[in-house]
């Protein structure tokens, strides 16, 4: 049996899986004896070789699995991220330290992630004319515009991840 992709590995490219492919064919059956068969006409590597082709589709199969997993998790990841027109607000976590005080009871430590500010719906561009004459106007801030883009692509992907994939 030559399945060599199983669900949930990490995606490989089409020449990847082809290099790999490639290997297992040389490995159960090297040059000479492919050429041997060949030539006896004897049906073993014709044999053989309709069996790879069905593993290999498989192989195909859990292959293309997994990238659109990979897909969906950069997605998820992705989303996860706040958002920049919005910023995040200052967080106070507890977690215990696995150290006791002298009654018994568990320190706790306590950490703060900085919050971090929205940024300006729009910013001041400077545009120059054919003659060199400078004006400023407000655009939309292209670090929001980008990161909605950014958004909107992985929100797609997800929305477009089939069942199978998120089970």
């Amino acid at each position: 049996m030559t399945i060599f992709v199983n669900k949930g590995d990490l995606p490989l490219t089409p020449a990847q899986l082809e290099k790999r492919s490639q290997r297992f064919i040389a490995k159960d059956w090297p040059t000479q004896y492919r050429e041997r068969s060949i030539r006896k006409a004897d049906g073993l590597l014709d044999a053989f070789m309709a069996s790879f082709s069905a593993d290999h589709d498989v192989n195909v199969a859990n292959n293309a699995f997994n990238a659109k997993l990979a897909d969906y998790r950069t997605a998820t990841a992705r989303l996860a991220q706040y958002r920049l027109a919005d910023g995040r607000p200052e967080q106070t976590f507890e977690e215990p330290s696995g150290e006791y005080d002298d009654e018994g009871n568990e320190i706790m430590h306590f950490w703060v992630r900085a919050g971090i500010d929205p940024l300006d719906a729009q910013v001041e561009q400077t545009i120059y004319d054919d003659e060199g004459n400078a004006t400023t106007e407000m655009v939309d801030n292209p670090m929001i515009v980008q990161d909605d883009a950014e958004r909107s692509a992985a929100k797609a992907v997800v929305d477009a991840t089939p069942d199978d994939i998120l089970r």
